[in-house]
């Protein structure tokens, strides 16, 4: 939505006239509180709208902004509809929605309705840098993979002797990092669907879409809007679009963007690259995109073993390699820095990490795997799987995941709110498979601590029934396709409840 003339008109730095801005916030998560935390210090009347729950964090961030003079209203009632019944209306010029509210949600339809603009954390952030000196931001999107890159790209850019951090989806808020009292040089900027489905005029340095299978389609409403909503991390890109040439349909999104005239379009690929292109010639990852000579010649930027010291990594792990270095390359990382980069990096948690063993039984945590594409990228690295399933499916269908892996189960548990659905898809494309559903127990007005008591023991007896249905050299691979806020509060909280599991047991490293 423009703001010609409104008056959000001149908002496109930390020093504008954000005082007096009439603004809801809606969320109180990480990107909500730090929303409304900032625009309060700078003077904006805010309200901040959230359904709530007994939640300790929660109620901090509520008294702290309470303390700054801010309106924090919680509870179901205050999030129906714009305004609460019995209350009065806030005048808007502006609201800032975190990206977990969907565009159909009351209060939203309500601000569109009546013409007010809707933010997200991140369009608010790009319009609170620097007046001068900002650093600039390098985006990647995509359904898999988000994370890993933007660390990855994190240890090139610190291995260049430049002050970078990893920021967006990944943990930190973007606003937090562009107001850091210490200037940084560049920030990697992990930005999820959602994110972008709410900024309009974020303007990268570089941008990527890693790839796209189908997610969150309970979100967005149809496949369609997903792949809209990622293609928009390349609007507006100043230097360079780096696309999957794996995946037509990210080149595709490259050539239909608006960006800055003279922006380049660089592919990554498995295979021997092109010209413009980065990708792998025997066992080194090589650069023809930004290289002077790149009609004739290509720059060794590191080799397989650099990423995988002592195996061989896996093809995802190559292209995420690939799309960093690109957005690194794009800002003027030497090669150098990239390969030190990769040799420096650890895998985050929660993401293929192996816990230990128990016997010749392997144990696997890879609850990062939130979608069907990232959970056959997991069982695809293991011939001998005891797979560890379930939570909220996202509207995404899982039969072709199902049939394509089939061949590698040795069983199943199935735990969370669609368990259902993944036991009817193992019936018709497995059903040789041996299927253990774990109920879940109701949590309804469990204290925090309670449920998440709760939550563990089920997550302890899905891990042992998964031991016993597993063979002497099979592996238990959490990989849940899933999301998990049904039961957790966060995949990272999933990934927790299944080693503690798994280390009673007696997994040891």
């Amino acid at each position: 939505m423009s703001d010609d003339g409104g008056p959000l008109t001149g908002l496109t730095h930390a020093d504008a006239a954000w005082a007096g801005l009439r603004v809801a916030v809606t969320g109180l998560g990480v990107s909500g509180f730090a929303a409304a935390d900032a625009l309060a210090s700078r003077g904006a009347v805010v309200r901040v709208l959230d359904r709530g729950g007994p939640s300790a964090v929660q109620a901090d961030r509520a008294a702290l902004l309470r303390a700054r003079g801010v309106d924090v209203r919680i509870g179901a009632e205050h999030v129906q509809r714009w305004p609460a019944e019995g209350q009065n209306e806030l005048d808007l010029d502006l609201v800032v929605t975190s990206p977990g509210w969907r565009p159909d949600q009351p209060v939203l339809q309500s601000a569109r309705q009546r013409g007010v603009a809707v933010w997200g954390e991140v369009e608010l952030a790009w319009r609170m840098r620097r007046r001068s000196g900002a650093a600039p931001w390098l985006c990647v999107t995509g359904t898999n993979g988000k994370t890993t890159t933007v660390l990855l790209l994190e240890e090139m850019l610190r291995a260049a002797g430049l002050r970078a951090a990893a920021v967006g989806n990944v943990g930190t808020a973007v606003l937090q990092a562009v107001l850091d009292p210490q200037p940084y040089d560049v920030l990697a900027v992990e930005l999820s669907s959602f994110q972008l489905h709410y900024t309009h005029t974020v303007s990268p340095l570089a941008s990527c879409v890693l790839n796209l299978a189908d997610d969150h389609l309970d979100w967005h409403g149809s496949a369609a809007e997903y792949a809209a909503a990622k293609a928009r991390v390349y609007e507006r890109t100043q230097v360079t679009c780096v696309y999957n040439v794996q995946e037509p349909a990210t080149e595709r999104m490259v050539a239909d963007a608006e960006v800055v005239p003279g922006c380049r379009a660089v592919g990554f690929t498995l295979g021997v690259p092109a010209r413009s292109m980065v990708g792998v010639v025997e066992d080194v990852l090589a650069d023809r995109a930004f290289v002077t000579e790149r009609a004739t010649s290509a720059a060794e930027l590191a080799t397989l073993a650099d990423l995988a010291p002592g195996g061989d990594p896996a093809p995802h792990q190559v292209a995420n390699a690939l799309a960093a270095a690109a957005l690194a390359r794009a800002f003027g990382v030497p090669p150098a820095a990239v390969r030190e980069g990769l040799r420096r990096f650890s895998p985050a948690e929660h993401r293929i990490t192996e816990i230990g063993r128990r016997g010749g039984v392997r144990f696997v945590n890879d609850s990062k795997a939130t979608n069907a594409h990232a959970a056959a990228a997991s069982l695809a690295a293991y011939d001998d799987v005891v797979w560890i399933a379930g939570g909220q499916l996202k509207g995404a269908d899982v039969d072709t995941l199902v049939s394509r892996v089939a061949s590698r189960l040795r069983g199943v548990v199935l735990l969370g709110e669609d368990r259902a659905e993944l036991s009817r898809a193992l019936a018709r494309h497995a059903p040789h498979v041996r299927v253990v559903e774990v109920a879940t127990p109701e949590t309804e007005g469990m204290t925090d601590e309670a449920r998440r008591a709760t939550m563990q023991e089920v997550m302890d007896r899905a891990v042992t029934h998964a031991v016993g249905l597993a063979g002497p050299t099979d592996v238990v691979l959490l990989a849940p396709a899933a999301a998990s806020l049904d039961m957790f509060d966060s995949y990272e909280a999933r990934g927790r409840a299944f080693t503690d599991a798994a280390t009673r047991l007696g997994a040891r490293s």
